[in-house]
């Protein structure tokens, strides 16, 4: 079935994209969606002949007027940049600008994608890899071949996957064969932290390495009860001075 491109009403088309677009030409809106109304929190009628330069930072705006002037010839890269709304806060955005006609008139057309949660999860990411880093890094010796792994904060299902590809490796770089695995500095005890647990220790066993855990509180021993789940398998003590008593370890003190 063909189309009559003449029938398609693209203004119709663009208010139906829950993506925010702006239409301009020689730096002067000519048209937005109402996604574009709605997120720059503009008056559409009141936008007409303003520049599209001004919802950027000053710092960009040279870069971003070179690159509406070359879309004109074919379609620009789709770049990452802060934008003003009306209402003078910022968000980052993913920006692609093509060439388009409107009748005889050249114009540019740019699309806006809000990329605050991908920012936000990049931010998370970055973080928790910092703290996983910083965590895999205090995997210290105590005597010989023994380690403490204190395991500090919430964890996810993410950071207990990177947990999870880091210490195995940490431990036989360090030529480990017992470690402690501390969780004095854990709060809640829930399935995603017994999962993590559960397959670090599995792991650990399988490289010869034996795990002990210490640090678990009366309440989340008593959580862990309710969850149905068996600790058994794992020497679970008070301290890690208790622990290396268990392993015939005199520590003074």
């Amino acid at each position: 079935m063909s189309v009559d491109t003449a029938e398609i009403d693209y203004f119709e088309v663009m208010e139906y994209s829950l993506n925010p677009l702006i239409i301009h030409t020689d730096y002067k809106i000519m048209y937005v969606n109402k996604a574009a109304e709605d997120f720059f929190r503009m008056d559409k009628e009141g936008v007409i002949n303003q520049s599209p330069l001004d919802i950027f930072q000053e710092s960009s705006k040279d870069a971003i007027r070179r690159r509406i002037q070359s879309a004109y010839g074919k379609p620009a890269d789709v770049i990452e940049e802060t934008v003003y709304r009306m209402d003078g806060s910022t968000v980052e955005v993913e920006l692609y600008c093509h060439p388009l006609m409107i009748g005889d008139t050249k114009a540019i057309q740019t699309s806006v994608l809000d990329i605050t949660e991908k920012k936000d999860k990049e931010k998370q990411h970055t973080e928790m890899m910092e703290e996983i880093n910083e965590l895999s890094a205090i995997l210290v010796p105590l005597l010989d071949d023994i380690a403490v792994l204190p395991i500090v904060g919430k964890i996810d299902e993410e950071k207990a996957r990177m947990l999870l590809d880091i210490i195995p490796a940490k431990v036989r770089k360090q030529h480990i064969n017992s470690v402690i695995i501390d969780f004095s500095g854990v709060y809640s005890l829930d399935q995603v932290v017994i999962d993590a647990l559960f397959k670090i220790t599995s792991v650990l066993s399988l490289l010869g390495v034996r795990s002990i855990i210490t640090g678990l509180r009366p309440e989340m021993t008593m959580h862990a009860i309710h969850l149905n789940i068996d600790l058994s398998s794992i020497p679970t003590l008070a301290t890690v001075k208790d622990a290396l008593a268990y392993m015939h370890i005199n520590v003074e003190g």
